[in-house]
């Protein structure tokens, strides 16, 4: 692994951690009610029918929560930056002035600094990639 790898990727490792600490919780505190629940019907808690309550507990809760969060975020998100035609109008009016101003100042070096800050921002097609930019193209 890269060095930096954990510290590059800090937010994603600190929300597994969150989600791994709050399944077994989630796991382990419904095996102690399930066994209450069983004790006050009078029946020995079976493991079988704990998996099988708890499962489907945890897909409803995916279903209702994890699901339509992960639909309004990542769908929004893709909308917003990549797919939607209101999304691009500032960005290529502002892109349109700035190359403008490039070709004026640079002269006929114009185009080989456009495309030079095109490549390294990895640019096609009306949007740069996000986070593109590698670490030899920064200057």
């Amino acid at each position: 692994m890269e060095p930096g790898f954990f510290k590059k990727y800090a937010y994603a490792w600190i929300t597994i951690g969150f989600f791994l600490v709050s399944f077994f919780l989630h796991w382990l505190l419904g095996w102690y009610a399930f066994v209450d629940e069983a004790r006050e019907h009078g029946v020995r808690p079976d493991v079988s029918s704990y998996l099988v309550q708890m499962g489907r507990d945890t897909f409803e809760n995916w279903q209702s929560e994890f699901l339509q969060l992960l639909w309004q975020v990542v769908g929004l998100a893709y909308f917003l930056y990549v797919g939607s035609p209101t999304s691009k109008e500032n960005d290529d009016r502002l892109e349109a002035k700035i190359d403008k101003l490039l070709e004026l100042q640079a002269g006929e070096r114009a185009k080989a600094v456009i495309d030079d800050i095109d490549r390294r921002y990895l640019r096609h097609h009306g949007h740069a990639a996000p986070h593109g930019h590698t670490s030899e193209g920064r200057e």
